[in-house]
C-alpha cells in the first residue's frame, strides 16, 4: 500500500507537468491559426487582444463591434489582417495609471497547447505593447499552472478534433479590471 502511494505521488508531477504554462506562450488565434506570442498576466482580470479601427454599431437591435486584426504571424513572419464583426459581449471599464478607459469585449477562440478556448477579449490598440495578446486571470483559471520563471512550455497543436472549452459566464463578468 505504501509503495502504491509513492508511485502515485511520483506520477502526479508528470500528469500536471503537461499543463504548466510559462509567463509567455505561443498561441494561435482561431479559426485562422495565426501564431502570436501571448503574455500570461495574473495582474489582469480580462484578456486583451490587439485590435484597430474599433467601432460599435447596431445589428438587428443588438450591439456589435467592428474591428481589424493586424498581427504578425510569428510562425511564418507574414502580416495577417482581418476585418471582423462580432457581437458585443460586454463593455469593460479599466482603471490604471493612465486613467480610466472603456473597452468593448468580444468572445473569440484561441489555441493553447492542445485545447481551443473560447474566451473574453477586450479590444484595444496594443501596437506599442510587446505582446499583441495578453491573457488575464479569467483565461488563466482554465489553463493549469503558471510558472513565472519559464517561457514557451506549451506549443499550440490544435486541429478539428481538439477539445473546445466553451466560454462559461462567471460572477466576475461585470465590473472593473484593475
Amino acid at each position: 500500500m505504501l509503495l502504491a502511494g509513492f508511485l502515485l505521488a511520483g506520477a502526479a508531477p508528470t500528469a500536471i507537468a503537461d499543463k504548466v504554462f510559462g509567463w509567455v506562450e505561443r498561441a494561435t488565434i482561431e479559426p485562422w491559426g495565426v501564431a502570436v506570442n501571448a503574455k500570461l498576466d495574473s495582474g489582469a482580470l480580462t484578456s486583451s487582444l490587439d485590435a484597430r479601427d474599433i467601432e460599435s454599431f447596431e445589428r438587428e437591435g443588438e450591439e456589435w463591434v467592428r474591428f481589424r486584426l493586424k498581427l504578425e504571424d510569428t510562425a511564418s513572419g507574414e502580416a495577417f489582417t482581418e476585418k471582423l464583426e462580432l457581437p458585443l459581449y460586454r463593455d469593460l471599464r479599466v482603471r490604471g495609471a493612465g486613467g480610466r478607459d472603456e473597452r468593448p469585449v468580444v468572445l473569440m477562440k484561441l489555441c493553447l497547447g492542445d485545447t481551443v478556448y473560447e474566451e473574453q477579449f477586450s479590444l484595444r490598440d496594443r501596437e506599442e505593447m510587446n505582446y499583441p495578446l495578453l491573457l488575464g486571470r479569467r483565461t488563466l483559471s482554465h489553463l493549469g499552472l503558471l510558472d513565472v520563471r519559464e517561457t514557451f512550455l506549451q506549443r499550440p497543436e490544435c486541429n478539428e478534433e481538439s477539445r473546445l472549452r466553451e466560454h462559461e459566464p462567471d460572477e466576475l463578468s461585470e465590473g472593473h479590471d484593475n
